[in-house]
């Protein structure tokens, strides 16, 4: 019975591909059929041109420009970036800058970073300090990334078992960062794709971990299927501990600690280094995060990329089907022979390229991809450090240089949740705070801090209209939280930027106020990143290649979509081949 189950199972997914196939090719045919815009007379333009400026869209064009591509780098805002910038948003105090959107450094690998010899061009990091969190009941509790002598002694104020699984729990994550770092620069495979290229890609990737054993393969399995509460359940036993660990498992995750796949969400914040070697250590960037971007478009143009800002696209232009070049919204036209998008999906594909213009499989899967968010950032100038009764004093103290948490116990974050799933902001919300002027004194005078308060929920639509005054009241409240531990922070604030989701899609372009362009849950990760049989940073339309969050290794500034799809194009570019819409 079980044979005939599987080979009608077989039978049922060989149709299913044939059906797709078909789909496909007449897609294909009507893409060819339809196509409006004229083939341009005489040479194209620019090789490249890359649409969005932020941090994966300027790794593409310093790639493509180092491979000798004439590369027009096109931005709609009035400064590079995107979610990678450094910003001045009060305007009675022009000398207190805040990193706007995206905060620490992670994740960015060394092979972009030597490539494109970032120092060079101002990449220069300085290291976190401790994970901190301060109890209103009493006490605190730091955790340390490379210290495993303090955090046995500061986790042992609370569990002594769980100060003595700590070793034992880095070890765990050392080994599945042994599994899952290389991934990270994986070219996903097309699972399921019987095409003798894409077979190989998958036995090539089967060959690369053949020497796993069950334990590790259970352990990933574990991993990308379990809830983090679930997965520190079973390792400990503190709720100040397990509230401290559970923090990477929901930043920027419309999803609370008891919901599936956020154990993954927690590894993949935690197998970066910022090139120190420390596994899952954070860092801020001198000048704030606009500076990583300001390194690499330094990079760029070096290498011969052009980079215009304020130069916002309408749509995508196609001749006989494949990608030609860009209209602007002022009517302009430029011509390539590539096309390189770093814009979320919806926008890229559904907007630019057009429904019509794409297999209405892909369209149904971006139409259908999950971009929920709310994510609330807080940015703080303040007259001095918080005086933490559990650590007293307005002096720089190790834990200021840290993550400065508001996320005490695992009930705490899932509360802050449940109220924005049941439609309302936070009562108490969830923050990852950060205070990068402990070690940066360029971002605002001397004497003076930056804080920035990476905060969690609000209703996921609140994208759909600004909120303002709904949004000043939850920064009211994320305050108090604050001020309950440190008695001197509500009046050490001297101006206060709220940047909600309305704001972080209309002025940004993250749809749904998602910072990764696109939620990492276990259905979103790998060859389903963004749509199954387009994971390859390649797409449905000929000439157009995708460097977007929304693709494998998203999420954080990693610069690993810009450089693969970089890669994608450079390569097709190299075999002088045609590259036809994929039939599978």
């Amino acid at each position: 019975m079980a044979t005939k189950a599987t080979e009608a199972a077989r039978a049922m997914a060989d149709k299913a591909v044939k059906t797709a196939q078909a789909a496909r090719a007449a897609q294909a045919a009507r893409t060819a059929r339809t196509a409006r815009t004229a083939r341009p007379s005489g040479p194209a333009d620019y090789d490249v041109i890359v649409v969005g400026g932020g941090h994966n869209g300027l790794v593409a064009a310093a790639y493509l420009a180092r491979s000798g591509a004439r590369t027009l780098v096109l931005e709609a805002r009035p400064q590079t970036g995107g979610a990678t910038t450094t910003e001045a948003p009060w305007p009675d105090a022009p000398d207190f800058k805040v990193t706007r959107l995206s905060y620490v450094m992670s994740l960015l690998p060394p092979t972009i970073i030597n490539d494109l010899q970032l120092p060079r061009h101002g990449y220069k990091i300085y290291p976190m300090g401790p994970y901190y969190q301060a109890f209103p009941e009493g006490g605190s509790i730091r955790l340390y990334a490379d210290d495993a002598r303090r955090n046995h002694d500061e986790v042992s104020r609370w569990s002594k078992k769980d100060a003595d699984a700590m070793p034992r729990w880095d070890a765990w994550l050392a080994g599945l960062a042994d599994v899952l770092g290389p991934l990270l620069l994986t070219v996903p495979p097309n699972l399921g794709s019987h095409k003798p290229r894409d077979l190989n890609e998958t036995l090539r990737l089967a060959w690369r971990h053949r020497g796993l054993g069950v334990r590790t393969v259970a352990d990933v399995t574990r991993l990308m299927t379990m809830s983090i509460a679930d997965l520190l359940d079973d390792w400990f036993e503190s709720p100040q501990v397990k509230g401290a660990l559970a923090v990477n498992g929901v930043i920027g995750t419309w999803a609370g600690p008891y919901e599936p796949g956020t154990a993954y969400v927690m590894a993949h914040h935690s197998i970066g280094d910022v090139g120190d070697g420390h596994l899952g250590n954070w860092g801020f960037q001198e000048g704030g995060m606009g500076a990583v971007a300001d390194a690499i478009a330094g990079a760029a143009r070096q290498a011969g990329a052009e980079i215009r800002i304020d130069a916002p696209v309408r749509k995508l232009l196609l001749t006989d089907g494949r990608a030609s070049g860009v209209e602007l919204e002022n009517g302009q036209r430029l011509t390539a022979k590539v096309v390189v998008t770093s814009l979320h999906p919806r926008t890229a594909f559904l907007d630019h390229v057009g429904r019509q213009n794409l297999p209405d499989d892909f369209v149904a899967d971006i139409e259908h991809w999950k971009t929920r968010s709310g994510v609330v950032k807080i940015n703080l100038a303040l007259a001095e450090l918080p005086d933490f009764t559990a650590n007293p004093g307005t002096n720089l103290q190790e834990h200021h240089t840290g993550s400065v948490e508001m996320a005490p116990t695992m009930p705490y974050i899932e509360r802050a949740f449940a109220d924005a799933r049941e439609g309302r902001p936070a009562v108490r919300p969830f923050s990852d705070g950060v205070i990068p002027t402990a070690f940066d004194q360029t971002l605002c005078p001397e004497g003076y801090h930056i804080m920035s308060l990476f905060t969690q929920w609000v209703p996921s639509d609140w994208n759909e209209q600004p909120h303002t005054e709904e949004l000043q009241a939850y920064a009211d409240r994320m305050i108090d939280c604050y001020n309950e531990v440190a008695p001197n922070f509500k009046g050490s604030i001297l101006h206060t930027d709220i940047v909600g989701p309305y704001q972080m899609e209309h002025e940004y372009g993250l749809v749904g106020g998602n910072i990764f362009h696109g939620e990492l849950s276990l259905e979103q990760l790998f060859h389903m990143r963004p749509a199954p049989g387009f994971a390859d940073y390649r797409t449905p339309v000929p000439g157009l290649y995708y460097a977007s969050s929304a693709t494998h290794a998203g999420g954080g500034v990693c610069g690993i979509p810009g450089m693969q799809a970089a890669r994608a194009a450079i390569a097709d570019r190299r075999a002088a081949v045609r590259i036809p819409v994929r039939r599978r």
